[in-house]
């Protein structure tokens, strides 16, 4: 499986455990020139800008680690440009990061959510 297909099958179990836990789906793939946001979601009444992180084994580490400051950074700027031109979106917002590890034939070994990744 390419790269690209592990990171679209994380996406997607990404969606159904954010689904699953009652936020609102609003953008998938949100590009920007700073990068982009794989999922722009709302949570009661918080906007949260979501990076999906989908890895085979732990050969490099846990996925979740590889979202360091500058990543962040970029997810702040990227969530700047997609308040633009759009009303009436919380002001609360946060970054969660969805961590999907899977095996050697796709199966999911762990999914987890964590919530407010910037602090």
């Amino acid at each position: 499986m390419e790269k690209r297909q592990v990171g679209a099958l994380g996406e997607k179990i990404a969606l159904s455990l954010l689904r699953s836990k009652g936020y609102k789906i609003l953008k998938k793939n949100f590009h920007t020139r700073f990068g982009e946001i794989d999922i722009v979601a709302q949570d009661k009444e918080t906007l949260v800008f979501v990076e999906v992180k989908t890895r085979h084994g732990r050969a490099f580490g846990l996925p979740e680690e590889s979202v360091g400051k500058r990543k962040i950074r970029h997810l702040e700027k990227a969530g700047q440009i997609f308040r633009l031109n759009r009303a009436g979106l919380p002001e609360a917002e946060r970054i969660d990061v969805v961590s999907v590890e899977l095996d050697q034939n796709n199966q999911v070994i762990r999914k987890e959510l964590i919530k407010n990744a910037s602090q």
